[in-house]
């Protein structure tokens, strides 16, 4: 797949209950813009009063199905019967998935946040193979962070990895992504402006899914991150994560009409300095602590 550098992610659409127009019109517009990447999953917003990220997806751009890559996960049960991980749940969650996107197959079905352990056990990938196999799928993937993702990069199983990478969220870059390189498999990087965290300032964000970035960036204190340089600061956020050489597409998640311009027009600024990366990576190293892991 010949994937453009910048995704888009669908987890804010759903839990942030997008409306369906502003959807439609986000996604054609960067659709006539040159993306070619949706990203989504069975659990973004999958609650029975209002339609989940994947229904609004389908809803808006399935008739233009073959302008874009789609890629989905799996695992978490989100109103079916049976536990996250069951097989047979698993199974079901697919083909809900097809359904809801309207299209007879993706092009990649991922494993969304499993534990090595049940990577280990290796059923949960047999699913996932069946459903390729079965055409369902072009390729399959895991999504996740740390050594659960290093374990799916060497199991040889995967095609891709969707991973944490950002100025809040570097520790794949020395665990997981050489791996990726090693392997030949292709990077997805989520949450790649660290769900632009710093925004609330000093006060910690009403998002409790930003608190953890917030938390660390306010330690690391990037002095691109001062008060008023908002939009240079997510530009420089987003050019830190595609420096990264195993990244091939970077998914950024909003419900905001206009937003995935902006971020598109933020890269003609072109790649970052290395003294800036360098000076990022130098600082992550010095204040990062042994805890801050990747981030689902």
């Amino acid at each position: 797949m010949e994937v453009s550098v910048l995704g888009f992610g669908g987890a804010e659409i759903g839990f942030e209950r997008a409306a369906a127009e502003s959807v439609a019109r986000l996604l054609s517009a960067a659709l006539d813009a040159g993306l070619n990447v949706i990203d989504t999953a069975e659990c973004y917003g999958s609650g029975a009063d209002h339609p989940s990220s994947e229904t609004l997806i389908g809803k808006a751009v399935a008739h233009r199905r073959e302008d874009f890559y789609l890629f989905t996960k799996c695992g978490h049960a989100s109103g079916l019967d049976g536990p996250d991980w069951d097989l047979a749940m698993l199974e079901k969650s697919i083909d809900r998935s097809l359904a809801r996107l309207q299209t007879d197959h993706v092009d990649l079905i991922q494993l969304h946040t499993c534990s090595e352990e049940m990577l280990r056990q290796g059923d949960v990938i047999a699913v996932l193979q069946k459903a390729r196999d079965a055409g369902k799928a072009r390729f399959i993937g895991y999504s996740g962070d740390s050594f659960a993702a290093l374990y799916a990069v060497q199991s040889g199983a995967f095609d891709a990895l969707q991973t944490s990478v950002s100025i809040a969220d570097q520790q794949c870059i020395d665990l997981t992504l050489p791996a990726a390189v090693k392997a030949g498999i292709g990077v997805i990087a989520k949450r790649p402006i660290a769900n632009v965290a710093w925004r609330s300032g000093s006060t910690p964000p009403e998002n409790a899914y930003c608190q953890t970035y917030w938390e660390r960036l306010g330690k690391l204190g990037y002095p691109f991150l001062r008060p008023g340089a908002d939009e240079a600061a997510v530009g420089t956020a987003l050019r830190f994560t595609l420096s990264q050489a195993a990244v091939c597409t970077a998914i950024v998640g909003t419900k905001n009409p206009d937003r995935w311009q902006a971020n598109a027009d933020l890269l003609d600024a072109g790649p970052l300095a290395p003294s800036e990366i360098q000076a990022i990576r130098a600082r992550w190293r010095t204040v990062s602590e042994p805890e801050w892991v990747g981030q689902g």
